[in-house]
């Protein structure tokens, strides 16, 4: 009997999986958000606990939730600027190849959801927190 015969020819192989995209790493795309500043309090987004969650689907797009300080903040233009030039600018098109800034509001922010890293910060500049 022929490899074939027995049904363990290549032709009866399972076909392999499609190879995944190159997709990016949750922790890497907060890493990268930590260059984008609060432009009023000069201390990260990330670590002033403005983004509530970050997720990377297939096509290596980025969908992220935050909010702002205040629902009357005007600078969200500026924060997706920075987003932007964070996310996918720089060598190769950067981290990731699009990205969209989920504004929520629920829960609200506050004080306490500022990392110990953004505290620290905070009171670097003279902030009493």
């Amino acid at each position: 009997m022929t490899d074939a015969e027995v049904g363990r020819g290549v032709d009866s192989l399972p076909e392999p999986p499609a190879p995944k995209a190159d997709v990016a790493a949750i922790e890497d795309v907060e890493e990268a958000m930590r260059d984008v500043v609060d432009p009023e309090l000069g201390i990260n987004v990330v670590d002033l606990g403005l983004v509530y969650d970050i997720r990377v689907e297939d096509d290596n797009s980025a969908t992220l939730d935050m909010t702002l300080t205040s629902a009357a903040c005007p600078l969200t233009d500026v924060i997706e600027d920075q987003t932007r030039a964070a996310l996918t600018a720089g060598p190769g098109g950067g981290l990731v190849n699009d990205f969209r800034i989920n504004w929520v509001w629920m829960p609200p922010w506050g004080p306490e959801k500022i990392t110990e890293d953004g505290r620290e910060q905070l009171r670097a500049l003279g902030f009493t927190i």
